[in-house]
């Protein structure tokens, strides 16, 4: 279980204290990531130098609503600082309008920015209806993305196992399902990974692996 787990910090008053420890906590469970703010990643690089732990990050984060250039902007300079992995938010109010073209060109601009390192779609389920969840994981697969995500943590909900299946069920077996927000105990971790969740999003890893209490606010 350990190494499908993106150990999380996204709040807006994390310090580098709270950086240093997650990084320490990723290595010492081997998780298969920290995942952090941009102004985080080049640090996060140096802190996991020589481990096998990966560096993820968010863009457009959490609210999906920068221009498709700020993303692409984004995507490039965090990969330049050290980012493994690029977890980015769709445009919401976008989704919300159906105009679908511009959601998937957008999703193919940051997928060509990444130039081979693995891309991540947010798609923000809480907000969304079956379909529209459903048209995000068809378009993100012809996009060329590497997984779906369902939350940011930061809206009205997390992740489900209902949609966990649903987002299954529409990609198949060759991309990947990444499960956040609200993933805090080993149970419903095991829950998300028996859907088919093949990466967890948590801030509370340490407690899912240990039972030792961890961070649990934000994601």
């Amino acid at each position: 279980m350990n190494n499908y787990i993106d150990h999380t910090l996204l709040t807006s008053n994390a310090n580098h204290e709270q950086v240093t420890t997650l990084c320490e906590e990723a290595k010492k469970h081997q998780f298969f990531s920290v995942c952090i703010n941009p102004s985080f990643v080049s640090y996060c690089a140096d802190q996991l130098k020589g481990s096998t732990v990966k560096v993820c990050t968010v863009i457009g984060f959490p609210l999906g609503a920068n221009t498709t250039e700020v993303k692409i902007f984004e995507t490039k300079d965090a990969i330049v600082n050290g980012a493994d992995e690029i977890d980015m938010v769709v445009n919401i109010s976008d989704v919300l309008d159906n105009r679908w073209d511009k959601v998937e060109a957008e999703i193919a601009a940051i997928k060509k920015a990444c130039n081979g390192t693995l891309l991540k779609v947010i798609f923000e389920t809480c907000l969304l209806t079956n379909e529209q969840i459903v048209n995000l994981c068809e378009l993100s697969k012809r996009a060329k993305a590497d997984f779906v995500k369902t939350s940011t943590g930061f809206s009205s909900g997390g992740a489900t196992v209902e949609h966990i299946q649903l987002m299954r069920d529409t990609v198949g077996a060759e991309m990947g399902v990444k499960a956040s927000g609200g993933v805090r105990t080993h149970e419903t971790t095991q829950a998300m990974i028996t859907a088919g969740a093949t990466r967890i999003g948590a801030s509370a890893s340490v407690n899912i692996v240990t039972g030792i209490t961890s961070v649990t606010d934000g994601y």
